[in-house]
């Protein structure tokens, strides 16, 4: 059982006998407390969907929930569904876009390292790589010399992400996302 503290974003916990996914984790230091760190967490509950926000001190202890991470690949999209495929089995898991909102500016055809998170059988979430390869749509045109200046401009990418990129990069380059701070991070090859 890890302590509050130890829990990572996209983590499954149970929480008053329900399964939840940690969404979002702020550590706040009260003043005037003897070292006690809080940790306030926004969880969604895998079954219905129902966010919760709770704090927990840093040394209390929670459960974590019993889940499975499978490497899949994404299929297609179905209306507001993203179909993704197991990559052993070739299971198909179903997930709404409301749910994998964030995870799914960074997913496309060709995405390598995706897994699914699934609890009790039911596909719940998506895991990222910690970068993405992903083609530039849309940015103003790159400048010839300004792979020195370190002045960016905006660069839609092809699932719609915006990100800041350097002036020399122009549309239509294929170039490395970070996936946790959503920063360009160079060229592809």
């Amino acid at each position: 059982m890890p302590k509050a503290s130890e829990i990572k974003k996209h983590a499954a916990i149970e929480y008053n006998n329900r399964v939840m996914i940690v969404k979002d984790i702020e550590r706040s230091v009260p003043q005037g407390r003897a070292g006690g760190s809080l940790y306030r967490m926004r969880m969604y509950d895998v079954v219905n969907g129902a966010k919760v926000d709770e704090t927990f001190k840093a040394d209390e202890m929670l459960n974590l929930a019993d889940l499975v991470r499978r490497p899949v690949m994404f299929s297609y999209i179905d209306g507001d569904e993203y179909v993704f495929m197991d990559e052993e089995d070739y299971t198909p898991y179903s997930l709404n876009k409301s749910t994998i909102e964030e995870q799914a500016l960074f997913v496309s055809e060709d995405t390598k390292g995706l897994l699914a998170v699934i609890v009790e059988g039911a596909p719940v979430s998506i895991d990222l790589p910690s970068s993405v390869e992903l083609v530039i749509t849309e940015t103003s045109p790159s400048m010839k010399g300004a792979s020195a200046s370190a002045r960016t401009k905006p660069a839609t990418l092809t699932t719609g992400l915006v990100v800041q990129v350097p002036e020399h990069i122009s549309t239509g380059d294929k170039i490395r996302i970070n996936t946790d701070e959503k920063k360009f991070m160079g060229r592809a090859e």
